[in-house]
């Protein structure tokens, strides 16, 4: 299938989705550990007897505050799913269509019966493609089964954020990652033998012979490892001015003479050919043409037949979800499988999550909750402008650009202004569940072309309303929060405001100052891709964060793994940021409302608000985590891991300092001298 996300939306790891919901608050005795000072171990005071009231189960390979809300937001999704079936809904609705991919993932009997029988006519289409005929494979297998070797489709030009460009690119790798093939250590030996093992189980699962099996599974990986070779690295993925080539179609095609853009482009997605063609990595994309020209009709197919398999095999029998799941147990330790309803109600999410979206908002989030957030949101921009015109880093013209850009920050709250139309997707009982999710997303894919020629639709949401999480969106300059993330912790109109602002509040904070880092810099008020910095500014904030991301690559997270600290530089940067600003506006709000947050009638349960504001930060990232999941997401996670994301964060901030008396000689205590303050 054509892939877009050619280029990263700045998304926070705020998320988690869903019913009886824990009131979780930032304050509770039972919570606080006693045994550790706060001047000592932040994260650990805090958090650690909320750690040891909620151990890891087999299910999960990490467990937080996340979680738990994730859990209750799908209890309540699983209720609005499976109570439509009893209101006998009309063939050709939402709720039709909801309920029927909900019953289909449930049937475990009528997959375990078909086994792998649905995706056989796509692997012998494969099989038995001539030679002439591979030219016409590698096009369908992009148009309905993944996107073998590069990626292409249109998407937003960079340059011009109003239209639609046609872009070449690299292709995902099976394991994410670019080290788990070409970093030769223990680890990562280790789990490219259990992928090994998955891509034979699950082709011999297909009918295929051990031997045959053996073959495509050595093929695959062979593949992927020379495709990882030229890939970039996570660092480099974050130079997005580097990632924009524009190129002539004619130029295109003998750069690239064995990657049919042109066909795949007018035969499969039906568009009349552009003149330019924007390039993101011209290496990958160069390896993924040698490796068209070099490898043997034989390997190629090998790597299409993993290709549509491991796309099926989410939606066929147990057999194979048993093998996946053995393979994320190397992968990030997880011992125990996700209950069926779980697994079917993701599935419902992918397919028609706005769908739900729709039924959740109408049951469960309270127009004064929006309400609330707009006018917290513009706290949250005034703040924001006050620390960027007082900046000694930024010069005074690059100010006058922050403050338009801030200025022109679109604020979406809790679910779009126009609902998703599900009318001409089909799903039919008596299809297998495979084929219906086919036609899901060949529907996705049909739409999304249909978009070619017209304005970019600026309303549209890239999260469903009920998704736990925010995010920033460069190219519309828009910060989003869905409807799923203003609940407590995060929000919570019972709450006091320090919690509030320390929660929800440092996300909004964080999701601001994403327009206005390094990658942020790079888009203007309009979301076009357009520098705005002098050299001079960039210069300073280089060094600013070269200190950031050496604080944070400090830390080690396993005995013999490192945190990355300038992968995760963006989101470091936007945790201190979120923390500053949603502090600064938090102290407006108190002068505006007339409360001295120094007297004692203003302690919240005997701590002072400004204790309560950072104690919330910290409470948002309450968790528990298996060392396999610790390494993989520092492996591909731009995110710190919890507890980094708060004390490394906090020792930067001298309002957390005071408040807690953190003194020399404290761990939580860092000398001014080495503090990094960027916003």
């Amino acid at each position: 299938m054509i892939k877009t996300a050619l280029i990263g939306l700045a998304l926070a790891a705020f998320a988690v989705s869903g019913m009886a919901q824990e009131h979780l608050k930032s304050l509770n005795g039972d919570v606080l550990d006693k045994t550790v000072a706060p001047q000592e171990d932040f994260y650990k005071y805090v958090n650690s007897d909320w750690m040891k009231k909620h151990p890891l189960t087999g299910e999960y390979s990490r467990y937080g505050q996340f979680n738990i809300l994730n859990d209750s937001t799908n209890e309540r999704v699983r209720r609005l799913v499976t109570g439509l079936s009893a209101t006998n809904p009309a063939k050709g609705t939402n709720a039709y269509k909801i309920a029927s991919i909900y019953e289909l993932a449930m049937d475990s009997v009528r997959r375990n019966k078909l086994g792998a029988e649905p995706v056989k006519p796509v692997l012998s289409k494969i099989e038995n493609t001539p030679s002439d005929g591979m030219e016409d494979l590698l096009i369908e297998m992009h148009m309905k089964y993944g996107s073998p070797f590069f990626n292409g489709g249109p998407q937003e030009d960079l340059a011009n954020s109003k239209v639609y460009a046609m872009y070449l690119s690299s292709t995902g790798l099976g394991l994410g990652d670019r080290d788990y093939y070409l970093k030769k250590d223990k680890k990562n030996r280790e789990i490219l033998a259990a992928y090994n093992k998955l891509i034979q189980t699950d082709m011999k699962l297909a009918g295929y012979s051990a031997k045959d099996a053996k073959r495509i599974a050595k093929n695959v990986i062979k593949i992927e490892t020379l495709l990882a070779d030229s890939t970039w690295t996570r660092e480099q993925s974050r130079n997005i001015p580097a990632m924009y080539n524009v190129r002539g179609m004619d130029q295109v095609a003998k750069m690239y003479p064995n990657i049919p853009i042109r066909r795949l482009i007018e035969e499969g997605m039906k568009i009349k050919a552009p003149e330019t063609i924007i390039v993101t990595e011209l290496n990958t994309v160069q390896q993924a043409n040698d490796l068209l020209g070099s490898l043997t009709d034989r390997e190629k197919k090998d790597y299409y037949l993993w290709e549509a398999l491991s796309g099926a095999a989410p939606y066929l029998s147990d057999a194979f979800s048993d093998a996946s799941f053995e393979f994320n147990k190397i992968m990030s330790g997880v011992q125990q499988q996700r209950p069926r309803w779980k697994k079917a109600l993701g599935a419902v999410e992918g397919a028609m999550g706005e769908g739900i979206g729709e039924l959740y908002v109408e049951k469960y989030f309270p127009e004064s909750s929006k309400e609330y957030m707009v006018g917290l949101v513009e706290n949250l921009r005034t703040a924001l402008g006050k620390h960027i015109i007082n900046l000694p880093w930024m010069s005074d013209d690059t100010k006058v650009q922050a403050m338009k850009k801030l200025n022109s920050i679109v604020v979406k709250i809790g679910y779009p202004d126009k609902w998703k139309d599900y009318s001409l997707l089909v799903i039919d009982p008596e299809l297998s569940y495979y084929e219906n999710m086919q036609n899901v997303s060949l529907w996705a894919q049909d739409r999304y072309l249909e978009k070619w020629g017209k304005p970019v639709d600026r309303t549209e949401w890239h999260m469903t309303p009920q998704t736990i999480n925010a995010y920033y969106n460069p190219i519309n300059n828009e910060i989003v929060f869905p409807a799923g993330i203003l609940q407590a912790p995060f929000f919570d109109p019972e709450s006091s405001d320090a919690e509030n602002y320390g929660g929800i509040g440092v996300v909004i904070g964080h999701e601001l100052t994403h327009g206005f880092d390094d990658q942020g810099c790079n888009f203007d008020y309009e979301g076009n891709m357009q520098n705005w910095w002098t050299a001079e500014d960039a210069e300073a904030f280089q060094k600013l964060t070269q200190g950031l991301a050496d604080q944070f690559s400090a830390v080690k997270i396993i005995p013999d793994l490192n945190a990355n600290g300038q992968y995760t530089l963006g989101e470091n940067i936007a945790d201190q940021g979120g923390l500053r600003v949603a502090y600064t506006a938090w102290l407006d709000s108190q002068k505006k409302k007339g409360v001295d947050i120094t007297s004692e009638e203003a302690k919240i349960d005997g701590f002072d608000p400004t204790q309560v504001f950072y104690m919330n930060f910290a409470n948002l990232w309450a968790g528990n985590i298996r060392d396999e999941e610790a390494r993989r997401l520092t492996t591909i996670d731009p995110h710190s891991l919890g507890k980094n994301r708060v004390n490394v964060s906090l020792r930067n901030i001298e309002p957390f300092m005071k408040a807690f008396g953190v003194k020399e000689g404290n761990a939580m205590f860092r000398p001014e001298s080495e503090r990094v303050i960027i916003w």
